[in-house]
């Protein structure tokens, strides 16, 4: 079955979030989708703030900017919302915008070398592992997590073009793509992470944010949702825009009582 979610995009202002996350959480909405986009709100600030005020919530973080953050402290950030909310959160990392990395003197010169030091160094971080390395970007000696979770999250990887897709399927759990993916390359994008995983990994989580404009109808809105699922879409993040697109409290409801009953 797909798995249904809502975006709070970070031009919200986060005062908005507490009702729309409640909203989504009592009308049975599976995900709650956050950003860290520069220079609006925190990923793991506002993720935290979702998981505790609610109680059965999945909070997605799509996703958090490697070259912004030392990854000893996104283990240790996500290591504690793990254990705080077992099960509950599916993490994301990527590249970020680069501009944005420019803005703040973090660009890397080789944005796939870093991303794949820091996905290595994350996954063995969060399994409890002692890492040491020495690599272009990634630099840690003997860092073990005091308390790494139970039950670790799956990481997921931002993903457009062909070197990340790869990377996404040979490191990460899942891959998310962007609210700019056509139907056409969701369907070539699953297969290029699937054939990168090994041999004994489970199947790939494919995330895939979309826009929803205005105010369909429900069974519009469904049959739009089928559309990716068909294509390999294993998790639809939904997000609403326009002009005349309801509050987000309001189209969270929408999407739990009227759009997921439809979905299979």
């Amino acid at each position: 079955m797909t798995t249904l979610g809502l975006i709070f995009p970070p031009d919200r202002p986060p005062e908005e979030l507490r009702e729309v996350a409640l909203a989504a959480d009592e009308s049975g909405v599976a995900d709650l989708w956050l950003w860290e986009d520069c220079f609006a709100e925190s990923g793991i600030a506002t993720a935290a703030a979702v998981l505790a005020w609610t109680p059965r919530l999945g909070v997605g973080i799509g996703l958090l900017p490697v070259p912004l953050r030392n990854v000893a402290l996104t283990a240790m950030e996500l290591a504690t919302l793990a254990r705080l909310f077992p099960g509950r959160l599916r993490p994301g990392i990527g590249h970020g915008v680069l501009d944005w990395m420019g803005q703040v003197g973090a660009r890397a010169q080789s944005p796939m070398t870093l991303l794949q030091e820091y996905a290595v160094a994350l996954r063995d971080l969060l399994h409890g592992k002692t890492v040491s390395t020495s690599g272009r970007y990634v630099q840690l000696a003997d860092v073990t997590l005091t308390w790494p979770p139970e039950n670790v999250p799956p990481l997921l990887i931002g993903a457009v073009g062909p070197k990340t897709l790869e990377v996404a399927g040979r490191l990460g759990d899942g891959v998310i793509l962007t609210g700019e993916t056509t139907l056409d390359e969701v369907r070539a994008a699953v297969p290029a992470v699937s054939a990168a995983q090994q041999a004994d990994d489970a199947a790939p989580e494919v995330v895939v944010f979309l826009p929803v404009p205005g105010r369909p109808s429900a069974a519009e809105l469904a049959a739009r949702i089928a559309e990716y699922a068909d294509a390999g879409a294993t998790t639809l993040a939904l997000l609403s825009v326009g002009d005349t697109a309801p509050p987000l409290a309001e189209f969270a409801r929408f999407v739990g009582r009227d759009v997921s009953p439809l979905v299979r």
